[in-house]
C-alpha cells in the first residue's frame, strides 16, 4: 500500500507535521526513529514554549505532541529508517512507499566525550545557552568552543551568571571580528586559550571542570558549542545539501520547504543550523505539512 505521506523522524517538526498532516486526512505515517523524541528528550525544564507559563519537562512536552499527532490519526511507530530511494514516484522509504515525504531526522550537538558529560546531561552539561541562561542567574558558567555559536552563548550568559569561562582550543577565535571584539572586551568572560575540557565533575549536578594542564575550575554549568550534525546520512546522493551536511530546501517558490526532489520536502534542525529552538523546527514542521497538502491536492 503506498501512502499518502510518510515523515521521516519525529522531534517538534516531526510531530508538528504530523498533527498537520492527519488533521488534512493525509493519514500520515511517522517513522519516529528508536530514539524519538528529538533533543527535547535530554532536556530538562523547557520555559520558552508559549503557552506553557509555568515551564514544561522536555520529554513531557514530546509526549504531549505525540499523543496529540496519534489523536488525529498519525500512524507512529518507533523505527529507524535505513535506506530511501527518491529517484521516482512513489518514493521508497525502507519497505514502504510514498507519495510525498517530509524529512524530520534533526540534528544533534557534537560532543566532547569525557567522563562526566554523559552522566551530567541535563543536570549542567547543556548545548543551548538561550534556552537555559535563566537558570544561571549569580552563577558561574563554562562554554566551550571558539566559534560564533560559542561566543553567542557566552555574551547570552552574561544578561544572567556573574562569571562566564570561554574555553578556546586554539590561541584564536573562529568567530567574526565583531563577536570576537565583544566576547574579548566583556568583563564577565574569562577566556582560556588553548585548552580543552578534560572532564567533567560533580555528585548530582555539575560542579567542576578539569582542563587538560589539570586546572579545575568551579561552575555551575557546561555549555558545548563546537558544532552540530544533522542527520543526513542516508539522504547523501539522494538530495542536495550544503557544505556542512544541512538539506537544503525552497527549491520551489509555491512550496518553500520543498527539497530539489519534487514531492520531498524538510523541515526542523535538519533544515535549520541557525536558530534551532523548538519553536522554529515546530513551525517548519507546520509549514512543510501544508506544503505537502497543497502539492498533493495539486498533483
Amino acid at each position: 500500500m503506498t501512502k499518502k505521506l510518510i515523515i521521516i523522524g519525529s522531534g517538534p517538526a516531526g510531530y508538528t507535521a504530523g498533527v498537520y498532516a492527519a488533521r488534512a486526512k493525509l493519514e500520515p505515517l511517522i517513522l519516529a526513529g528508536e530514539i524519538h523524541g528529538g533533543q527535547l528528550m535530554n532536556t530538562t525544564v523547557v520555559e520558552n514554549w508559549p503557552g506553557s507559563k509555568a515551564g514544561i519537562m522536555g520529554p513531557a512536552l514530546m509526549a504531549e505532541m505525540r499523543d496529540q499527532a496519534q489523536k488525529f490519526g498519525a500512524e507512529i511507530l518507533d523505527k529507524n529508517v535505513t535506506k530511501v530511494d527518491f529517484s521516482k514516484r512513489p518514493f521508497m522509504v525502507d519497505d514502504y512507499l510514498a507519495e510525498a515525504v517530509i524529512i524530520t531526522t534533526g540534528a544533534s550537538s557534537i560532543r566532547l566525550d569525557v567522563p562526566g558529560e554523559k552522566e551530567f546531561f541535563g543536570r549542567g552539561v547543556a548545548t543551548c545557552a538561550v534556552c537555559d541562561a535563566p537558570f544561571y542567574k549569580d552563577k558561574v558558567a563554562l562554554v566551550v568552543g571558539g566559534g560564533d555559536s560559542a561566543c553567542e552563548d557566552a555574551l547570552t550568559l552574561t544578561k544572567y551568571a556573574r562569571q562566564v569561562y570561554l574555553v578556546v582550543r586554539r590561541d584564536a577565535l573562529r568567530a567574526s571580528k565583531i563577536m570576537a571584539e565583544r566576547v574579548t572586551t566583556n568583563p564577565k568572560i574569562k577566556i582560556l586559550w588553548q585548552s580543552q575540557v578534560k572532564q567533567i565533575l560533580g555528585k548530582t549536578k555539575v560542579e567542576a571542570a578539569v582542563l587538560v594542564n589539570g586546572d579545575k575550575l568551579v561552575t555551575d554549568g557546561v555549555f558545548l558549542a563546537i558544532g552540530h550534525r544533522p542527520a543526513t546520512e542516508i539522504f547523501l546522493g539522494q538530495i542536495n545539501l550544503d557544505h556542512k551536511g544541512y538539506i537544503i530546501n525552497g527549491a520551489s517558490k509555491d512550496y518553500p520547504t520543498m527539497t530539489n526532489i519534487t514531492g520531498v520536502f524538510a523541515a526542523g534542525d535538519v533544515v535549520d543550523h541557525r536558530y534551532k529552538q523548538a519553536v522554529t523546527a515546530a513551525g517548519m514542521g507546520c509549514m512543510a505539512a501544508l506544503d505537502a497538502e497543497k502539492w498533493l491536492e495539486n498533483k
